[in-house]
């Protein structure tokens, strides 16, 4: 029976899972109620059906997660009274298990960041835990982490409330109806197709679960999620198990347990996963499950079981095993696509999808009617991935790996080792011969610390000091005494011109930007209400032709936003790997580079921000003094054929200067001691550059750029209240042992007042040193009142003496930089 759809809405939703269905929901309660949810069978029937059901919040570091959550348990614990409809939420506790002292050392440090941010969580010892589930060994436990208000909720239950919540507000729903295509002329959605139908739309949402890749595709939109076989079991009738006994989970033991029907579930994610249907997950799968692989699952069944033994004493009511959709990074993928206005999308939920489901719709339905999202989506954003991770190889290899990292612990180190070595730098295998310890860069191969001339790099993740450590400070101390050489060609470099190229970039930089050429100019890109978007360098080469530097980790979100707003006569090129980005950075760079290059070098002729193509070691290379590690400093833009040579060039010229190959540990450590901010890491799109310390950057006597007129208006407000009430700051632990990694809690006079965004070991000032953004309650951060208060950070649960400022605690006038 064909259905007949009506001529238009202004948002279709495709999708009647639990996700789409909450965009609906949200969509429908900021007052835009023109949506239609399209699902092609019926609702749930992809892969929330068969959800477990968890509603969990511990566990993240990341404000947003964090928020997510717990704006969804709420919203499950009250839709019943909106709707008349159950979600099944039941707050019955969740008992998180540490079996060693990486995952204890963890879960404290995670557990001191969740309660600043609200989650009511308590560290229980195994007596208690055993109290609380009996049914678990709890011998070789160390602790447990316990949270009252996390549970259980019914997947199916909850998205009919959702789906209800909506249509009560006017949102039209229509089962069996598989959208065919999204429609969309001169770069912007118009419609979506149904068979022979087209509905007219403003805003399509990709809600589509393990089949958003395929939709997003057809329109060049990047969503390179994949299935994978995921399992769980429910045993016959445990006595004296009921459904108010806590979620009990052992991340060691691959598994999570909670009651069912009188029994117990035990859910699984192993180490060692298996990806479903790579070449595509058939359109008319629904309410579907997959043949489980017994031969490959039975080890770590009976890991997960012996964390329970009544399971195994006990018949097996149900063996199930379905597919659910992971991302390479295991985040999801929201936001709207590069290129297509008003295409959004919210899927690769990564096995999270119900208990972040309510949240997400929130951010989303914000995102959609606002034009912005007001929650950090750095690490979430769409536009981050790449056209290579669509590739079948690929996900087949990088879900089978992804997927087992859900439990493992996130020991500072640990990386993934799957569909590795797709991006390579020039200068690749003289970083392997020079003892490179490689990590992935957003794709690309980069050195993270150098064990030496013909050595095998070794490195075991841990919280605490490694040997290679001594590498890494001798690299750091090198640049801040001598002579460094750093490989960052994964940065990602735009050459715009043509006509236009100036006025566009003056429009979306926050700086001045197209004055004098051979100048670079250090900007922010803001959003209309005058928070950053992007953070990088612009160097004017000459009329209307420019290069836009940014970090691997903007690439996407940057060219993006580039071709958003180019006119027809700007030209906008990729030049990524086109070039080489080799920095020589430190106080003996000069001395170094002269022996290379005829053009003088001085700081009379040559500033600190001048750029220029000059003949070096033979090539012709765009050579900008510019630092990021806050010395004296180069970055040489070479082309990539011409790289090695260049690279060799500087390394025998450096012998007699002290030069040393510098890694990307060093970065981290020697920008750190700098406060030089680092976007999607301790700046994001939810900052003023006000409140981010980056005033100084804005060029605000411009007559013209996005953003200036909020960041105007939070100025003159920030005058007549002597400042903001929140700013970043650097913070430094007094004590040189404890090591500082990110989500640790900042303390003025007892009190938490924020958070470190990101850090590092600050060799030069002689102890751990990061960024946090702190906030005064009914007033403003000032000097003063930094200089007021007793500070500390709490470390894994205990307080450690710290200093902050608003200054670098490093080179506070920036001498060095300019000598």
């Amino acid at each position: 029976m064909v259905v007949e759809l009506p001529a238009r809405a202004r948002v279709v939703v495709i999708g009647g899972g639990v996700i789409g269905s909450s965009v609906a929901y949200h969509l429908a309660h900021a007052g835009w109620t023109d949506v239609l949810v399209l699902e092609r069978d019926r609702l749930t029937s992809g892969t929330t059906w068969h959800a477990a059901g968890l509603m969990t919040c511990f566990g993240s570091t990341s404000e947003t997660s964090t928020g997510i959550r717990l704006y969804s348990r709420d919203l499950y614990s009250r839709l019943e009274a909106e709707t008349g409809l159950s979600t099944g939420f039941r707050p019955v506790g969740l008992i998180e298990a540490a079996t060693d002292r990486d995952r204890l050392e963890e879960y404290r440090r995670v557990a001191a960041f969740q309660r600043h941010l609200g989650l009511e969580v308590h560290e229980i010892s195994p007596a208690e835990i055993a109290d609380r589930f009996p049914w678990a060994r709890t011998d070789d436990l160390l602790a447990g982490f316990f949270v009252p208000g996390d549970g259980r909720v019914n997947p199916v239950d909850l998205t009919m409330s959702l789906a209800k919540g909506a249509r009560m507000l006017g949102v039209r729903i229509i089962e069996g109806v598989a959208v065919t295509d999204v429609v969309t002329t001169n770069g912007a959605v118009t419609g979506v197709r149904a068979g022979d139908q087209t509905v007219e739309c403003e805003v399509v949402v990709n809600c589509t679960g393990m089949w958003a890749r395929q939709l997003g595709e057809r329109h060049g939109v990047v969503i390179p999620n994949q299935a994978a076989e995921h399992y769980y079991l429910i045993t016959d009738t445990i006595d004296g198990l009921d459904p108010n006994a806590p979620v009990f989970e052992d991340p060691s033991s691959y598994g999570y347990y909670r009651e069912e029907g009188g029994g117990m579930m035990v859910g699984l994610f192993e180490p060692e996963a298996a990806a479903w249907r790579v070449d595509g997950i058939p359109p008319d799968f629904s309410f579907g499950t997959l043949p489980p692989d017994w031969d490959r699952m039975a080890p770590f069944l009976e890991k997960a079981m012996a964390r329970v033994p009544v399971t195994q004493e006990v018949g097996i009511r149900t063996f199930f095993c379905g597919p659910e959709s992971f991302t390479p990074d295991l985040a999801p993928a929201v936001g709207e696509a590069p290129g297509i206005r008003g295409y959004f999308v919210a899927a690769g939920m990564n096995s999270v999808g119900v208990l972040s489901a309510g949240g997400l719709g929130r951010v989303l339905a914000h995102w959609i009617t606002t034009g912005r999202p007001d929650v950090d989506v750095t690490g979430f954003n769409v536009d981050r991935f790449r056209p290579d991770q669509l590739e079948p190889a690929y996900r087949s290899a990088r879900t089978a790996e992804v997927l087992g990292t859900v439990y493992a612990a996130h020991t500072p180190g640990v990386q993934l080792q799957s569909a590795r070595g797709r991006l390579l730098s020039p200068v690749h295998d003289r970083l392997v011969a020079q003892g490179g310890f490689l990590r992935e860069v957003s794709g690309w191969e980069g050195a993270d610390w150098f064990a030496g001339e013909g050595q095998t790099p070794e490195a075991v993740p841990t919280w605490g000091r490694a040997p290679w450590f001594e590498q890494w400070e001798q690299e750091h101390r090198a640049v801040r005494e001598a002579v460094g050489l750093m490989d960052l060609s994964f940065m990602a470099k735009f050459r715009v011109h043509g006509q236009g190229a100036g006025r566009l970039l003056d429009h979306l930089s926050a700086g001045s930007v197209d004055g004098r050429a051979g100048v670079i100019t250090y900007t922010q890109w803001l959003n209309d209400d005058g928070r950053i978007e992007a953070d990088l360098t612009v160097t004017k080469l000459d009329e209307d032709d420019f290069l836009v530097v940014a970090s691997d980790t903007a690439h996407g979100h940057v060219l993006a936003r580039l071709r958003r707003f180019a006119g027809d006569t700007t030209t906008i090129d990729d030049v990524t790997t086109d070039y080489a980005q080799l920095n020589v950075q430190g106080p003996r760079s000069r001395d170094l580079l002269t022996k290379l290059t005829d053009h003088d070098l001085s700081t009379e002729t040559f500033p600190f921000r001048s750029a220029g193509w000059v003949e070096l070691a033979g090539s012709r290379v765009l050579l900008a003094r510019i630092t990021y590690l806050g010395e004296l400093g180069y970055e040489l833009y070479v082309p990539a054929q011409q790289a090695l040579a260049v690279y060799s060039a500087v390394q025998e010229a450096g012998a007699r200067h002290g030069l040393r190959p510098v890694g990307l540990k060093a970065l981290a450590s020697l920008r750190m001691e700098k406060a030089y901010r680092d976007y999607g890491h301790d700046i994001d799109n939810t900052d003023c550059p006000l409140e981010a310390g980056l005033g100084f950057a804005l060029a605000l006597d411009k007559p013209d750029f996005i953003g200036r007129d909020a960041v105007l208006a939070r100025k003159t407000a920030n005058a007549a209240s002597a400042g903001p009430a929140r700013r970043l700051v650097q913070v430094r632990l007094l004590d040189p042992e404890p090591l500082l990694f990110h989500a640790e809690l900042v303390l003025r006079d007892g009190e938490p007042v924020g958070y470190v965004r990101a850090a590092s070991y600050g060799w030069t000032l002689g102890s751990a040193v990061g960024l946090a953004m702190v906030e005064r309650t009914n007033g403003t951060v000032t000097q003063d009142w930094l200089a007021g208060g007793t500070w500390e950070v709490d470390v894994a649960g205990q307080r450690w003496p710290a200093e902050v400022s608003l200054r670098p605690l490093y080179d506070p006038t920036g001498a060095r930089i300019r000598v």
